[in-house]
C-alpha cells in the first residue's frame, strides 16, 4: 500500500501550521514572546530533515522543509532583528 498521501497530508499540515506565526510576526513586528533558542534550535533542526528528505528523495519532506525552513527563517531573523 502506498501511503505518500499521508507524507504530503502531513508536509502540508505541519507547514500551514508556520504560516499563521510568520503572518503575525510580520505585521506586529512583536517577536518578544517569541524564543531565540526554539527558533534557533527548530531552523537547524527543519534544515536537517531537509538534507535527509533529500537523501531519501522524498519529496513531500523535501518540499515541506522547504516551506518551514523559509518560514522558520523569516521568523528567527525577525527576532533577531526587532528583540
Amino acid at each position: 500500500m502506498d501511503l505518500t498521501w499521508a507524507g504530503y497530508v502531513a508536509a502540508t499540515l505541519t507547514t500551514l501550521a508556520f504560516v499563521p506565526q510568520a503572518v503575525k510576526t510580520l505585521r506586529t513586528r512583536d517577536t518578544r514572546s517569541i524564543s531565540l533558542y526554539m527558533y534557533v534550535v527548530f531552523t537547524a533542526g527543519v534544515a536537517f530533515w531537509l538534507v535527509y528528505g533529500i537523501y531519501l528523495h522524498s519529496w513531500p519532506m523535501i518540499i515541506a522543509n522547504i516551506v518551514t525552513l523559509g518560514l522558520a527563517a523569516m521568523i528567527l531573523y525577525m527576532k533577531l532583528r526587532w528583540r
